[in-house]
């Protein structure tokens, strides 16, 4: 691994050096976590600002919720309307990677242009030096390479690391992860019930923010126009098996609501936007071990040269060794020792050493 250089430039340094490094900016939705952590950043002594971001572009329950949460720990509270630039750099996003026949990353999306972004522009204007988050995840400072990590969370059943692989060193410099010592959800919101808020029982979300009803085909469909055009089912061969209902609908190694039976279990195996066609498969045809990304983004390292690493390919999978070679264009081949199942275009394969992470891409 080759120390990537993070040199700060003199104008940087000057604006630094004037912020308030007891005063931070944190990103607010009124739910548990984001909660929990605007009131451990108090006990440590910091003077805490909350901010919600509007994406909707007008008044919602969440940001009522949000609202009356900061109202009741009195914390100030900025309201930011940022619903043209999320539309531009999420929404859009989302509708054209689904029209591709590809698998979104939303989450990844927003924290690379929006919200830490958004939120250090924010702060600088409050003069706080820290902005802050809920996820979990932890930040430490390598004094002898002169740069920053970012750590799993010690709750490794709630790592959120895979979601913060495209953060820069600027912003890990001025951002606090208060929870990435917690060691259970529990005792997260034992912090919160402590003080007799209301919400520290609240579920946590598995829904996308922007999608209420958590039916992205129907989103889709009502905000962009758009009309699911029927194709073809076909095997690995190209022999047609029957009718799907528009490729938008699919993701690879769905098994469930397919509308075929072919008297076997059949999975997406791949899906091909251009053609208009969806393979069905078997389920050993969903394994491959060898997987191309491109977007590539490194924390604190430079890579040139091929690397071992443990690597995972959705949120939920468990790292696995496998060896990156740089290919040209900033494309990385990820060879894994072991075969990995429903590897998904347009979602991410993230990179770790450990327990720290080393960065990630988007898959091709």
């Amino acid at each position: 691994m080759i120390p990537m250089n993070t040199t700060t430039n003199k104008y940087e340094s000057v604006i630094c050096m004037s912020l308030d490094k007891k005063k931070v900016l944190i990103g607010f939705s009124g739910g548990v976590d984001s909660t929990a952590s605007s009131l451990l950043l108090r006990e440590k002594g910091y003077e805490v600002h909350g901010i919600f971001f509007n994406v909707f572009g007008s008044e919602s329950d969440t940001q009522n919720k949000a609202t009356e949460v900061a109202r009741k720990l009195s914390m100030p509270l900025i309201t930011l309307d940022i619903s043209k630039e999320f539309k531009k750099r999420v929404k859009d996003y989302f509708y054209e990677e689904y029209k591709q026949g590809r698998t979104p990353n939303p989450c990844v999306q927003c924290n690379k242009y929006i919200k830490f972004n958004f939120m250090l522009q924010e702060a600088k204007k409050i003069n706080a030096y820290y902005i802050s988050t809920g996820h979990y995840a932890r930040i430490l400072y390598d004094d002898i390479g002169d740069y920053y990590v970012i750590k799993k969370s010690t709750a490794l059943n709630k790592d959120q690391t895979y979601m913060l692989y495209n953060l820069n060193q600027e912003i890990l410099r001025h951002t606090l992860f208060p929870l990435g010592n917690m060691e259970s959800k529990d005792y997260v919101r034992e912090i919160v019930h402590h003080v007799g808020l209301p919400n520290a029982n609240t579920k946590d979300s598995q829904e996308i923010c922007f999608i209420q009803n958590n039916d992205y085909v129907d989103y889709i469909c009502r905000n962009y126009d758009y009309s699911p055009m029927e194709g073809d089912y076909v095997d690995i061969s190209g022999n047609i098996l029957g009718r799907h209902r528009g490729v938008v609908n699919y993701t690879i190694g769905q098994r469930k609501g397919l509308g075929i039976t072919l008297g076997k279990p059949v999975y997406v195996t791949h899906i091909d936007a251009h053609k208009n066609t969806v393979v069905l498969g078997n389920n050993d045809e969903l394994y491959q071990d060898v997987v191309y990304s491109n977007k590539n983004n490194f924390i604190h390292i430079e890579f040139n040269q091929p690397m071992k690493v443990e690597a995972k390919v959705r949120y939920s999978a468990n790292p696995t060794e496998a060896i990156l070679t740089f290919e040209d264009d900033n494309i990385i081949k990820t060879t894994f020792l072991k075969p990995q199942r429903a590897i998904t275009p347009g979602q991410s394969i993230v990179f770790y050493s450990g327990d720290t992470l080393l960065g990630g891409g988007t898959i091709i």
